[in-house]
């Protein structure tokens, strides 16, 4: 670290750094955790038929294809510049700083939103298991897992047992996210399978036909509902400090991504075989223990519930490490105050910043209440966050395209890969997240805190931008922060090793 990283002149402390500890398939297991293909399939299937009807096959194959291109963003610039901040970083350098605070700002708003309603959908898992064993009442209140408030109590406690195993040690929480996993996909590929087999409904082609979609507004809506149902693969990155090698980290993302497509691809059919359209629709944040009761007796019935609940677990702890690295990241550059960027000696991990984010998701969720129906929240929620997502990828994606658009002269085929592919897939999803924005604002003509009035589901995404900016003029013009002028964050290189964890077995290390 240099004297041009403070306005003064002087070379500021040599910044604390993460240990590293993490291998390929670590880094898999919090990737896959944050992306929450359970949790996706359990209820973000049922709220994207919806929208798009019997077409979920096809419009998350759709949706696929520019976030790949993303991935191919996010690998090749992690391949020249690895660091915790990862996008904040890019865009700040091949774009404009204003846009890469604005990209770590969003990512980080992001996670608290969906933690909040994570917390939310655990409180709902654990509710119905209880009521499935039988306990339909506690000191006379009739235990509601539709109920935001109830839900939301629940969820809490177990958001703040897992973040305080997050400050443990990101190795301790991938384990444990690891064995979490393994029991979630087991379910699934099994209950899946046999519902494409038995399923009462046939099997139609038309499902994977993404032009039967009802119209070009649920076309939008459904894609970047879908595209949120991907969001979480760019985890791997923001612990590209924390592996071995950086290239562990893009390995780590491209493998959870294709993981993502084949079980979302047989999700979707396993849950058109099982359930009619109207069944999808109306179950919410139940869709997979109805899908399980269409398929099995008690007890196997509930298998699926209890992993939706240990991957609502999982998810929770996987956002809680994501968004505490990109904030260590905005903190060494004193884009953020200097609370986020403290390591603690015993556990090398930024826990004090963790312990912020579990409190910031925990009051967000108690915010929330004002929605009373979890239905709604979620999709408040869910529609929220994939419009700044989409705005998010689409920056990181031109940011790719900027910094090597040399590769078109020297490389041809190479210049596909790194410029061109993630130029259309940011076009692609900024045009989606525009078109969607002007639905809302034309769906009606009042404001109410619904999930269905347009103007709120466009005012809360509109807040998350906004307050980017005003939090980014505070870092530039009261920090004072140095990546204003510069656009370049603290590199990991420059950042020396506190400690060093043993080595990790060969099953945590191999690719």
């Amino acid at each position: 670290m240099t004297a041009r990283n403070t306005p003064y002149g002087a070379d500021p402390p040599a910044p604390a750094a993460l240990r590293k500890s993490l291998g390929v398939v670590d880094g898999v297991a919090i990737a896959a955790s944050s992306t929450a293909a359970t949790t996706s399939i359990g209820i973000g299937l049922g709220v994207t038929a919806g929208v798009v009807g019997l077409h979920l096959p096809a419009i998350m194959l759709v949706a696929f294809l520019p976030v790949l291109g993303i991935a191919g963003a996010f690998s090749r610039l992690n391949r020249v510049e690895p660091n915790a901040g990862n996008g904040y970083v890019w865009v700040g350098r091949s774009l404009t700083p204003w846009l890469g605070f604005l990209v770590g700002w969003l990512a980080i708003v992001a996670t608290v939103v969906f933690l909040a309603y994570t917390t939310a959908v655990t409180g709902s898992a654990i509710l119905q298991l209880a009521g499935q064993a039988g306990l339909h009442e506690v000191a006379g209140l009739v235990l509601d897992p539709d109920s935001t408030a109830q839900t939301t109590a629940v969820g809490i406690l177990v958001l703040a047992a897992v973040t305080l195993t997050a400050v443990t040690g990101v190795r301790t929480a991938a384990r444990l996210q690891g064995w979490l996993l393994v029991f979630e996909y087991l379910v699934l590929l099994g209950f899946c399978g046999y519902g494409i087999v038995t399923g009462p409904h046939a099997f139609s082609l038309d499902w994977f036909n993404p032009l039967a979609i009802p119209s070009p507004s649920a076309l939008a809506q459904g894609l970047l509902l879908s595209v949120f149902c991907y969001w979480g693969f760019e985890a791997a990155f923001t612990v590209n400090e924390e592996v071995h090698e950086p290239r562990d980290a893009s390995r780590a993302g491209t493998t959870t991504l294709f993981t993502m497509l084949a079980l979302f691809l047989l999700g979707s059919v396993a849950f058109q075989r099982v359930l009619s359209e109207e069944e999808l629709a109306g179950h919410g944040a139940q869709g997979l223990a109805f899908f399980g009761e269409r398929l099995a007796s008690q007890p196997l019935a509930a298998l699926p519930l209890v992993a939706l609940m240990f991957s609502a677990v999982a998810s929770l702890q996987a956002g809680v490490i994501p968004a505490a690295r990109g904030m260590f990241a905005m903190s060494r550059d004193r884009t953020v105050g200097p609370v986020w960027s403290r390591v603690s000696p015993r556990y090398g991990t930024p826990a004090a910043g963790t312990l912020v984010i579990g409190a910031l998701a925990g009051t967000v969720a108690v915010l929330a209440l004002v929605i009373p129906e979890l239905a709604d929240m979620i999709l408040a929620a869910v529609n929220a966050i994939g419009i700044v997502v989409a705005l998010s990828y689409a920056l990181i994606a031109l940011a790719a395209a900027v910094r090597f658009r040399g590769l078109l002269r020297e490389a041809w085929w190479q210049g596909v890969r790194a410029v061109i592919l993630p130029a259309l897939s940011a076009v692609v999803l900024l045009a989606l997240g525009g078109y969607l924005a002007w639905s809302f604002l034309g769906a009606a003509d009042h404001f109410e805190v619904s999930a269905d009035n347009g103007w709120f589901m466009l005012l809360v995404p509109g807040i998350m931008i906004v307050s980017g900016f005003v939090a980014a003029a505070w870092a530039k013009w009261g920090r004072k922060s140095p990546y204003f002028r510069t656009g370049r964050g603290t590199d990991a290189d420059d950042v020396r090793l506190l400690a060093t964890e043993p080595a990790p077995s060969s099953s945590s290390t191999t690719s």
